[in-house]
């Protein structure tokens, strides 16, 4: 049984959060989950639902896996000192480390995706980046593997980032049954990445 630890912090994005534990703690009999924040206080997502974490970052950083997604607080949590130790411990330990969205951009404070390639959220692409200036970051990808590292995209691409992890930790059979039994159209390829062109970071083809 692989441990999963989310961290979580208020204005989450709510399907940065939700899309990658459905396709993840899915494999309910490979995987568990536990939400860590840093306090045990119920905190809102974005869009005003509350959750209720697990643990705290004070309760240690003994995971196997480690997820982090995105919102536009994200950043403010990357510059809370106790965060950022917490991150690099788990994210060291780990052997595989997630990111959605601005997630992405909170791995970069820690310094642990310096030398890595990795993407991100595309409308807040180059205002964002530049927190981690020493991340090779990839401005067409739906998501980047390297290494332990998977990093997605904006919000519904960490659904398919997740299914690519999913099939790195349990093999292409048991992500193609998960993504089968979410009724969800994976898109496998992770160079597909239209909003790269829509919020022009790169040329369209001719």
């Amino acid at each position: 049984m692989k441990k999963l630890a989310v961290f979580i912090f208020p204005g989450i994005q709510t399907l940065d959060l939700f899309g990658p534990i459905e396709m993840l703690a899915g494999f309910d009999d490979r995987i568990a989950l536990t939400m860590v924040a840093e306090t045990l206080a119920p905190l809102p997502t974005r869009h005003g639902q509350r959750i209720c974490p697990d643990k705290t970052i004070d309760d240690g950083s003994d995971y196997d896996l480690l997820l982090i997604p995105g919102g536009d607080s994200a950043i403010d949590a990357g510059h809370r000192p106790e965060v950022i130790q917490w991150l690099q411990e788990t994210g060291n330990r780990a052997e595989l480390v997630m990111t959605v969205c601005t997630g992405s951009i909170l791995l970069a404070m820690t310094g642990l995706l310096d030398g890595h390639r990795a993407t991100t959220n595309k409308m807040d692409f180059r205002d964002t980046v530049g927190l981690g200036p020493n991340v090779e970051w990839v401005e067409q990808a739906r998501w980047v593997h390297d290494g332990k590292f998977f990093t997605s995209s904006g919000v519904s691409a960490g659904m398919d980032m997740s299914l690519a992890a999913a099939a790195h930790l349990f093999g292409q059979e048991a992500a193609d049954w998960m993504a089968e039994g979410c009724e969800y159209d994976w898109h496998r390829d992770p160079s597909w990445d239209p909003f790269a062109v829509s919020s022009g970071l790169v040329s369209p083809k001719v």
